[in-house]
């Protein structure tokens, strides 16, 4: 495992208006790993992984993506413009709550979307690659279907695939089963599981307990905007050492 971070956050705080979200968030995730984000509604997660590739612009602290600072330019010492912000997020694979998939492209062009027009590759290499991350993401029979015609679960894949399409130093996933049926969750969490076990880094904002407990390396509980607890999961689940998660961990039981 390298000893530099794949994400290395210090401090990380944000407010809206009078609002402050996140306060001095401090988590380091090494190459690898999995951690899950823990909390009720509110709580700051969401913010969190959009700080994270600069969606969001923290008021202040730091973030660093595989040891390079994301927003800004050190060398030069200023912000980074867009085309080294974009240079950046392609780091950084995310998955939303509501796919964000485009409405106009099949399924296999929405995947070689970013490698060619991002990365500049060519279409038959990122056609390729777009076609084996379907086939692993269990969606190859879908390629020429449109968003339209696709299931929740099934655009969630899809919207995993694309992630992966980049070979992201880390994959951010934003709540990934909240909008799907219940019997679609399965499907994507499967999917989410074989990924970990391949060495994938995932921050995962969920309220998939047996999941987090499953897969996590690390689980972090947000309340407020400030970690309050951060743990492994067998402590988290077990012993956890705050009164505010073991009411949350009884609640959700």
């Amino acid at each position: 495992m390298s000893d530099t971070p794949a994400v290395s956050i210090k401090r990380l705080s944000k407010s809206f208006g009078d609002i402050e979200v996140l306060r001095d968030i401090d988590l380091s995730v090494n190459k690898g790993e999995v951690v899950s984000v823990l909390g009720s509604s509110g709580s700051g997660k969401s913010t969190m992984l959009r700080c994270i590739n600069w969606l969001e612009v923290p008021d202040r602290g730091t973030i660093h993506i595989a040891g390079k600072r994301i927003g800004v330019n050190e060398g030069a010492g200023r912000p980074m413009n867009n085309k080294e912000l974009a240079g950046m997020r392609a780091r950084t694979g995310m998955v939303f709550q509501g796919f964000n998939l485009w409405p106009h492209l099949t399924v296999l062009q929405n995947v070689m979307e970013a490698p060619v027009y991002v990365k500049g590759m060519h279409k038959e290499e990122a056609r390729a690659i777009a076609e084996a991350l379907l086939e692993k993401v269990g969606m190859s029979d879908k390629q020429g279907a449109y968003p339209f015609t696709l299931s929740g679960g099934q655009k969630q894949r899809v919207s995993i695939a694309r992630a992966l399409a980049m070979s992201p130093e880390v994959i951010l996933f934003d709540e990934p089963t909240s909008a799907l049926d219940p019997e679609r969750v399965g499907e994507v969490l499967t999917v989410m599981k074989n990924l970990s076990s391949e060495g994938y880094t995932m921050i995962v904002v969920t309220h998939e307990m047996e999941f987090a407990r499953a897969v996590s390396d690390q689980v972090v509980f947000l309340e407020k905007g400030i970690i309050i607890e951060k743990s492994a999961p067998a402590t988290f689940f077990n012993n956890p050492q705050t009164e505010r998660v073991r009411k949350f961990l009884e609640i959700s039981a």
